[in-house]
């Protein structure tokens, strides 16, 4: 049970609040993208290797992932207006903090706290209009909430490379303060407030489980290149982190209110659509990642110039959401998925052939074919996992959804850095452009291929049960 207090009838209302949790959006999308180019020059400025820095994205995106499930609950208790504005101070608090750190310690130590804002910031703001507007209109109301916050993926890889070349690397973080300054006094004054009726205790032992299942069995991962763990420690570390998770589950199924009821993977679109976010997630996430890293390392391009190539991929991805709608309602969920899977997968594995000899304008057209996929894969995955939802089980399944999207990207970019860090040492690349070009070959190859066989997740959907017919005659949102 929901208590609104926005009058769905006020246009007016509805319009304010789709705009702010559009900013919402755009900061958090623009934090996302904005550090890629920038890690070469923070890795110079703070005397470390760029092949290590990758701790300074594991450490945002994890700590979202392992916040994001208190989302749902802290917002029906508290409010979704006082959430969303402590969300965006602590998210400029955060920022601030990275914009001020001398050191690499420093710096992940920040992004720890910017991370915690950000992990409020997307999951409430997603609810508020879940909960705000009908049914009927939900659809329209997140592609408008979805174009601003894909203005973020566009600018952010260019701005960080110019800010980096025209200042410092420190205002890729500082330029979130007065943009945050100015939602935050927008949504103080125009964002409405919903809460649960009733008022559930937090599973504290469940979440602890939860959340150190989740950061064990990325350390296991992680660990391999940032920390330097042995294999053998590693795998310790992954099997405790795994006991932790299962540990969860079998205590959920005995709680009267978990954070996440196993009643969800009831949902058949719940369930295979979480598990092939969180497998196919994991090459595409890495290649914002890897792509500037490359550009630079071995190909010897600017930050801006490493920028102005990651456009693209922004621009694709806003331009086929029209065509993702379509496409799902004429060929349906199963077919798209499988074959649009298996081509993210193609086109990850493709940028191996990238020597740095090739014309400009067929760089251009491989990274604008990899944003296209890559933008209908979010869409398909999204609008299949959530859409089937009602709304006693939208605040939980919308925090599960984001949990186990931010885990994707932690654990996408920690296994990148892994096995490019492997190849590196195995062909002693440090030092050597050409080498370091082959490193990063394997590692596009590697990750190209785990993203194709995650397109046998997709192949699990029934092309003819009702629920894959009801969804593909009213997609839901990216």
């Amino acid at each position: 049970m929901i208590a609104p207090v926005l009058n769905q009838t006020d246009e007016r209302q509805l319009k304010r609040l789709l705009w702010l949790v559009a900013v919402g959006f755009f900061m958090q999308t623009l934090d996302a993208t904005i550090v890629n180019t920038a890690l070469p020059a923070m890795a110079e400025g703070l005397n470390e290797s760029p092949l290590r820095m990758q701790s300074v994205l594991v450490a945002y995106s994890l700590t979202m992932a392992l916040l994001i499930p208190l989302s749902g609950w802290l917002a029906d208790r508290f409010g979704t207006r006082r959430m969303f504005l402590g969300a965006i101070l602590v998210f400029v608090a955060g920022s601030l903090a990275c914009g001020l750190a001398v050191s690499l310690n420093q710096l992940v130590a920040a992004r720890v706290l910017q991370g915690a804002g950000g992990a409020l910031l997307m999951p409430v703001g997603r609810l508020t209009v879940l909960r705000a507007y009908p049914r009927e209109r939900f659809l329209g109301a997140m592609s408008f909430v979805a174009i601003p916050g894909l203005v973020g993926p566009l600018l952010g890889p260019t701005l960080g490379g110019w800010l980096v070349e025209i200042a410092s690397w420190h205002w890729v973080f500082l330029v979130n303060v007065p943009v945050g300054a100015l939602g935050w006094i927008a949504a103080r004054r125009y964002l409405p407030d919903f809460r649960g009726v009733e008022r559930n205790r937090l599973d504290v032992p469940g979440y602890g489980l939860l959340a150190l299942g989740m950061a064990l069995v990325l350390l296991s991962v992680d660990g391999l290149s940032a920390l330097g763990l042995h294999g053998a420690t590693s795998l310790v570390v992954l099997v405790t982190g795994l006991a932790c998770l299962a540990a969860y589950w079998l205590r959920a199924g005995r709680q009267a209110h978990p954070l996440f009821p196993p009643s969800l993977f009831r949902v058949p679109a719940l369930s295979i659509g979480l598990t092939g976010n969180l497998i196919s997630r994991l090459g595409s996430s890495a290649v914002p990642f890897l792509i500037p890293l490359m550009l630079q390392l071995s190909l010897g391009y600017s930050p801006a110039q490493a920028g102005m190539m990651m456009l693209p991929m922004a621009l694709a991805g806003m331009l086929i959401k029209r065509f993702a709608t379509w496409s799902i309602t004429r060929y349906g969920y199963r077919r798209v998925l499988v074959i649009n899977t298996a081509c993210v997968g193609g086109m990850i594995a493709s940028f191996a052939l990238i020597s740095g000899t090739e014309p400009v304008w067929l760089l251009v057209l491989q990274f604008y074919l990899f944003g296209s996929c890559n933008s209908l894969q979010f869409t398909a995955m999204n609008t299949l996992t959530l859409r089937d939802l009602d709304t006693a089980q939208a605040s939980s399944g919308n925090s599960l959804l984001s949990m186990v999207q931010m885990l994707a990207m932690s654990l996408g970019v920690a296994l990148a850095a892994a096995v490019l860090g492997g190849f590196a040492e195995t062909l002693q690349a440090e030092a050597d452009p050409a080498r370091m070009q082959q490193a990063f070959r394997y590692t596009f190859i590697c990750m190209g291929g785990m993203t194709l066989a995650s397109a046998w997740v997709f192949w699990q959907l029934s092309p003819h049960s009702v629920w894959v017919r009801r969804l593909e005659q009213d997609p839901g949102f990216d």
